[in-house]
């Protein structure tokens, strides 16, 4: 069975498929030319990531298609419910990159108090003339240590991002309609473990409640914080967005930003990505990453071990 790996796979996931007699492409193919390409090459499944979009179209044109797979947790770019319609199997990783995401929030959690995203663009350009007027600047940065997260969306990135934030002295706070209580373990180095039993706090309590917030749900028809949710917010408050572009309303996030309703943001993800705006590439107080959530080393191993043993299993 020969497999196309668009967007890439680790070389563990390509190993273990070969092993057990999958054949591997990794070409990339563009998106126009990508149905000739798996019917020319008798590919019978697709492997994905955020790049491709596998739509009804794509799907129609691929008659002899037997398996999409997306390497990740959000299905958005890939049209499920046809595919399913038409009997392709559809799989994902939905934990393997939960980490990975998590510490990227934390990244930018960190870099925004401490005003990183500002002093790594003006520290090569003026650090040799204005040294103390930087350090000025800089210098009265805050502490995550006591403060409160608020967590909107508490699957398992969410729950890993808690994790992360208990383990930093950090109040958790999360909102999330599926769910109404839910135990965190902790697991250190030597063994030892701690478990906190978490309560949902309602959506406006939080947004009221919390130092910073970080979103972590599905693609969305409507914003989860807009303007009225700005509002809502303490004056101060920091925002990342690491799940989805256009869970966030970016003019009104700008807005917040210019009048100091927000001190910072963290953006992974972007409303109009692949091209975000110039007002949010170029906004003093964002902290801006290329979506790159689960692009670690040790995430992309995961998804192809995870994505490979999925398809071993369902197809010998």
């Amino acid at each position: 069975m020969r497999i196309l790996a668009n967007d890439g796979i680790s070389d563990k996931g390509i190993s273990l498929l070969e092993k057990n007699g999958f054949q591997v492409l990794t070409t990339t193919v563009a998106q126009e030319q990508l149905g000739n390409f798996i019917n020319e090459n008798n590919v019978k499944g697709l492997l994905v990531r955020s790049a491709t979009k596998v739509t009804k179209d794509l799907i129609d044109a691929c008659p002899e298609l037997k398996l999409i797979g997306r390497g990740g947790v959000g299905m958005d770019n890939i049209d499920v419910e046809y595919a399913q319609k038409k009997g392709i199997h559809v799989i994902n990783t939905p934990a393997a990159s939960s980490l990975s995401v998590a510490e990227l929030v934390f990244a930018h959690l960190y870099g925004g108090v401490r005003f990183l995203y500002d002093a790594n663009r003006n520290m090569p350009l003026e650090g040799d003339s204005k040294f103390k007027q930087l350090k000025k600047s800089y210098g009265k940065g805050k502490e995550l240590a006591g403060k409160t997260l608020g967590i909107i969306g508490f699957g398992r990135i969410g729950q890993a991002t808690a994790k992360l934030a208990l383990g930093a002295g950090m109040k958790v706070l999360f909102f999330d309609p599926l769910l109404e209580e839910v135990s965190l373990t902790l697991s250190f180095f030597d063994g030892q473990s701690v478990t906190f039993n978490l309560k949902k706090t309602e959506k406006e309590e939080l947004l009221k409640a919390s130092d910073f917030i970080t979103v972590h749900v599905p693609a969305q028809k409507n914003y989860v914080l807009g303007r009225k949710e700005f509002e809502l917010m303490k004056d101060g408050v920091g925002i990342i967005n690491a799940a989805r572009g256009g869970v966030i309303d970016e003019v009104a996030l700008v807005d917040a930003l210019e009048s100091d309703k927000v001190s910072f943001a963290g953006m992974d993800v972007y409303e109009s990505e692949p091209g975000p705006e110039i007002r949010i590439l170029m906004h003093p107080k964002i902290s801006l990453t290329p979506h790159i959530g689960g692009a670690t080393n040790e995430a992309q191993d995961r998804i192809g071990i995870e994505l490979a043993e999925q398809i071993i299993s369902r197809f010998k």
